[in-house]
């Protein structure tokens, strides 16, 4: 079968990083493929290559044999390439249609003047949706939309340059289990339809049930092409690191110091009910539940980014009346937000003042800033958790994501909290790099901090939570340990599932 794409030789520099090595890769109409690699194997650069938004180096780019160049994201639509980034990319306030079509809006003539013409912009907009065989409400705003509903809105919104290459990057990260299904079944139904698909996910076990087959990068080059059938996940491990690969095991042998955080009968009106917990230093307390749960409400009530109307917070036995950001750090008390991008460190500053940006009074005498200590703290903590960067003045955004997040923890630690919560630390990183948080994880727990750990993973949390609290509806209904209970009974308990015995 003559392939629908195909790259020849690929390669593209950055100041002292090669992120594509003279790259291979082919694609056949109506093939998934499922592209994997460590954070910087060079996935994301080869993504940017073939959406326009970066040029190569060197190589060759052949649709359908044809030589092409492909110099912005308008010329690879023409092309016949459309991309779904990670980062959604919707207007909250504008409708599904709107949305879809935006920067494509239908006119019509109306007493000699160009006006939008909404019905057509709708009949556009239901036709890409229809491909996806999904119902969505075209006049809904997509701020009222579940975060499942977005990213099928941000997929139709691909679909309406009528694409043969569709690129999905991380289509699922955000969602919760039950919604991974839905995506996948559109994937396999453009796929049939004849749209030839580019899956990036870090999901090993989202591989065999969406893709055909599987194309691992590392340090830029291409490791392998596989069928989907020969992709265990030990191989498509070894194949992205270089090793024989083992996800470590965590020991349970903790010593338990004093209760650092200890949550009293927490409200808030609609959203928080009855919340009563602790954690005691040492300790990583895991919080399970879906998306909407109220996990990430519970996170900004407890660190004074939102209000609560009832109930009582202590840090280190110290009663906080009025928590706020500026006064449960000063307190001992770090987050790392869900969302690393928007909320965790600015994209454009570099490493270095990501790494001190909740710790300005470390680095400034009388307001004003001292570069020297500003750096060595910076410094410091690159290799103390081992951040891959070519320099300090590197911009943060243009890490690997799981460098960016090593950043967005580096930053609380240079606080040197007492406690860290932690709102989905692994979130679109890689295996190893899950790993790395994981051990960093263990390794502040064992100095003595006290975790609270939330991840939609549940896997994760029963690997590395040495408690589980499971959050459903704003309430916390079941508490447990990791050695008395399973994966599938976990699961089920998160998802309100009933198993047979």
């Amino acid at each position: 079968m003559k392939p629908i794409l195909r790259l020849e030789k690929i390669t593209k520099y950055y100041p002292g990083v090669t992120a594509l090595d003279s790259m291979d890769f082919t694609l056949n109409k109506g093939e998934v493929r499922a592209l994997l690699g460590k954070n910087g194997a060079g996935k994301s650069t080869l993504v940017k290559i073939l959406s326009g938004a970066v040029r190569p180096d060197s190589g060759k780019i052949l649709i359908d044999d044809d030589h092409v160049t492909i110099d912005n994201p308008q010329n690879a639509f023409k092309k016949g390439i459309s991309t779904v980034y990670q980062e959604m990319s919707l207007v909250p306030e504008l409708t599904v249609a709107e949305n879809i079509l935006l920067g494509r809006w239908a006119r019509k003539n109306l007493f000699g003047l160009p006006v939008i013409d909404l019905k057509e912009i709708r009949r556009q907009a239901r036709a890409s949706i229809d491909q996806l065989k999904v119902h969505l409400d075209l006049d809904a705003l997509v701020s009222q939309l579940s975060i499942a509903e977005q990213q099928l809105t941000e997929i139709a919104k691909a679909i309406s340059y009528g694409p043969r290459v569709l690129i999905l990057d991380e289509p699922t990260s955000a969602l919760p289990t039950e919604e991974v299904k839905i995506v996948h079944n559109v994937v396999r139904s453009l796929a049939e339809q004849g749209h030839s698909i580019i899956y990036v996910t870090h999901r090993l076990q989202e591989v065999p049930q969406v893709a055909d087959s599987v194309t691992i990068l590392r340090d830029g080059m291409h490791i392998g092409t596989i069928p989907v059938s020969e992709a265990s996940a030990a191989r498509i491990a070894q194949m992205m690191i270089g090793e024989d690969w083992q996800s470590e095991e965590f020991g349970k042998d903790i010593i338990l110091g004093d209760v650092r955080l200890s949550v009293k009968h927490l409200n808030r009106k609609g959203v928080l009910h009855d919340i009563s917990f602790e954690i005691r230093g040492g300790e990583i307390l895991g919080i399970a539940g879906l998306l909407g749960s109220g996990r990430t409400e519970l996170v900004r009530a407890i660190f004074g980014s939102d209000p609560f109307e009832g109930g009582e917070i202590h840090l280190k036995g110290k009663v906080v009346t009025k928590p706020s950001p500026s006064s449960m750090k000063h307190l001992g008390l770090g987050v790392t937000p869900e969302d690393r991008r928007m909320q965790g460190f600015v994209p454009v500053f570099s490493v270095q003042k990501n790494l001190t940006l909740a710790s300005l009074e470390r680095i400034s005498r009388n307001g004003v800033l001292k570069p020297k200590i500003e750096r060595s703290l910076a410094e410091k903590m690159v290799k103390e958790i081992d951040i891959k960067t070519a320099g300090l003045e590197v911009e943060t955004g243009t890490l690997s994501g799981g460098n960016q997040q090593k950043v967005v923890i580096g930053n609380w630690l240079n606080t040197r909290p007492d406690v860290l919560i932690m709102d989905e630390p692994t979130r679109g990183i890689d295996i190893h790099a899950k790993e790395q948080i994981f051990s960093l994880m263990r390794d502040l727990a064992v100095e003595g901090m006290g975790i609270l750990f939330i991840s939609s993973e549940i896997e994760e949390i029963l690997n590395i939570a040495d408690r589980i609290l499971i959050m459903k509806d704003g309430r916390l209904t079941n508490e447990l340990f990791p050695k008395d209970i399973d994966l599938e009974h976990l699961m089920a308990l998160v998802m309100e599932e009933k198993i047979n015995a």
